[in-house]
C-alpha cells in the first residue's frame, strides 16, 4: 500500500526503479559489434539514376529491328549450258526440278548474311548475246559462268565474249567473278589452265575479279566465291568516301 505525503506525486514502485532484465551471458561472451558495408557492397546497392534506369529499358524493351542488309545490282552472263540458272537456283534454295534454262533474262534476289544480290541473268544463246549490253546499266558487278568442259569452239567462244565484257565501258570498271563450272566432268580444265587460255592476267591487270572453279557438288564452295565478290563490292563502295 502506498502512503500519500500531503501533495507530493506518489513515488515510483520500487520495481520500477530497477533496470530492464538481462538475458544472461556466459563468461567471456560478449555481443560483436557490426561493421560497416564495404564501399564496393553500397555502390553495387545503390538507387539507379533515371539515365541508367532509361538505358536498361531500352536495352530490354525496345530492341529495334537489325539494319537492313546492303543489296547490290548485278549482271550474270555466259553461254548456254554454262549452269547459270542452276547456280543461282541453288544459291536461292530452289527445287532442281523446277530449273529452265533461261531464254531472255530473269532476276534472282540471293540472300547473303552480309548482303542480297539481285542478280539479273541473261540468256547465253547466240541470239541473245548482241543484246547483253542493253541490260548492263546500272549493274555494280559482273558474274561470268563458263563451262570448263566444253569444246574448244565453245571455250573460244566463251573467251571472246568475256574479253568483250571485260573492256565494255559500263562493265570495265565493276568487280567480276569468273566461275568455271562443271569441276566435277572428266573433261574439266583447271583454274590455271583457264586463266592462260583466257589470259585474264594481262588482259585484266588493273581490274578488281576473281576465277574460282566451281560445281554443284560443292555448294560451300560457291558460296565462298560469292562471299569474296561481296567484298570487292563493298571495297568499291567506299571508296569515294576515301577521296
Amino acid at each position: 500500500m502506498v502512503t500519500l505525503r500531503g501533495d507530493a506525486p506518489p513515488s515510483p514502485p520500487q520495481f520500477l526503479k530497477h533496470r530492464a532484465l538481462r538475458a544472461p551471458q556466459a563468461p567471456g561472451w560478449a555481443v560483436p559489434s557490426r561493421a560497416p558495408p564495404p564501399p564496393s557492397l553500397l555502390r553495387a546497392l545503390r538507387w539507379p539514376s533515371p539515365g541508367e534506369t532509361c538505358r536498361c529499358f531500352k536495352a530490354l524493351c525496345c530492341k529495334g529491328p537489325p539494319p537492313p542488309r546492303p543489296e547490290y545490282d548485278l549482271v550474270c552472263i555466259g553461254l548456254t549450258g554454262s549452269g547459270k540458272t542452276s547456280l543461282l537456283s541453288q544459291l536461292c534454295s530452289e527445287s532442281p526440278e523446277n530449273i529452265v534454262s533461261t531464254t531472255g533474262f530473269s532476276i534472282k534476289a540471293v540472300p547473303f548474311q552480309n548482303a542480297v544480290l539481285n542478280v539479273k541473268e541473261l540468256g547465253g544463246a547466240d541470239t541473245i548475246r548482241k543484246y547483253w549490253s542493253r541490260y548492263y546499266q546500272g549493274s555494280q558487278g559482273v558474274i561470268f559462268v563458263l563451262d570448263s568442259a566444253s569444246s574448244e569452239d565453245d571455250l573460244e567462244t566463251a573467251r571472246n565474249e568475256l574479253h568483250s565484257a571485260l573492256q565494255h565501258p559500263q562493265l570495265c570498271t565493276l568487280p567480276f567473278l569468273i566461275l568455271a563450272n562443271h569441276q566435277d566432268k572428266p573433261a574439266a580444265r583447271s583454274v590455271q589452265e583457264i586463266k592462260k587460255y583466257f589470259e585474264l592476267e594481262p588482259l585484266a591487270r588493273g581490274k578488281r575479279w576473281i576465277l574460282k572453279p566451281c560445281s554443284l557438288d560443292d555448294m560451300e564452295a560457291v558460296k565462298d566465291s560469292f562471299t569474296l565478290l561481296i567484298n570487292l563490292l563493298e571495297e568499291r563502295e567506299l571508296e569515294p568516301s576515301r577521296m
